[in-house]
C-alpha cells in the first residue's frame, strides 16, 4: 500500500441506452465496501471520485470484481489519479471546440501509434493521440457520427465538460 490518492473510476457501458443499469448510489457503496474513502459520483454514468491506499491496479482490481458480482459479467473500469485526470484535461488538443463537442476515450494504456490508420467512417471528426486516451471533436455532436475506432474498443468516452468537472471534485479530495 502506499499513501492515500485521489483517483477517478471511468465505468464502460453504464446507464447507456438502457443497458447496464447501476444505481449511483451502489456505486457508492461499492467503492466503501472496497475502503475506498470520500466517495462521491457524478452524473449517473459510471463516474466516480474517492480516496484510496491502493495503487492504480489495486484499485481497478477492487472494483472490477465487485461490480461483476453485482451485474453478473464483467463491467470495465478505467482508472486516473487526480493529476492524470487534469492532465486529460489540460492536454484537450481542441480546447477551442466546444465542451459537450469532445471526448477523451480513456484507455488502460497508451494507444497504439498507427491507431488513427485504423479508423473507419470518419467524416468531419478530428482526432488526436493522448497519453493512454484518443481525443475525438465531432463537429455536429456524436449522435450522427458513425465513427469507428477499433483501438478504442476497451474504452470508455467522457466529454470535456464531464473531464472538467471530475477533475475538480478530484481536486478538492486532494484539499
Amino acid at each position: 500500500m502506499t499513501k492515500a490518492r485521489a483517483y477517478v473510476a471511468l465505468l464502460r457501458a453504464v446507464n447507456v441506452g438502457g443497458t447496464g443499469k447501476l444505481p449511483m448510489s451502489e456505486l457508492a457503496a461499492m467503492c466503501e465496501d472496497a475502503g475506498f474513502a470520500r466517495v462521491r459520483t457524478y452524473i449517473a454514468s459510471g463516474n466516480v471520485v474517492f480516496v484510496s491506499e491502493l495503487d492504480e491496479e489495486g484499485v481497478k482490481t477492487a472494483l472490477e470484481k465487485r461490480l461483476a458480482v453485482y451485474a453478473g459479467k464483467p463491467v470495465g473500469v478505467l482508472v486516473r489519479t487526480a493529476g492524470e485526470i487534469a492532465a486529460v484535461l489540460e492536454a484537450n488538443p481542441f480546447p477551442d471546440r466546444a465542451g459537450n463537442r469532445v471526448v477523451a476515450i480513456f484507455l488502460d494504456q497508451k494507444p497504439p501509434a498507427d491507431a488513427l490508420r485504423e479508423v473507419k467512417n470518419q467524416k468531419d471528426e478530428v482526432l488526436a493521440l493522448g497519453a493512454r486516451e484518443i481525443y475525438v471533436a465531432y463537429s455536429e455532436g456524436m449522435g450522427d457520427s458513425r465513427l469507428s475506432i477499433p483501438a478504442a474498443k476497451a474504452g470508455t468516452a467522457r466529454n470535456m465538460n464531464t473531464v472538467a468537472k471530475l477533475t475538480e471534485l478530484a481536486r478538492e479530495l486532494c484539499s
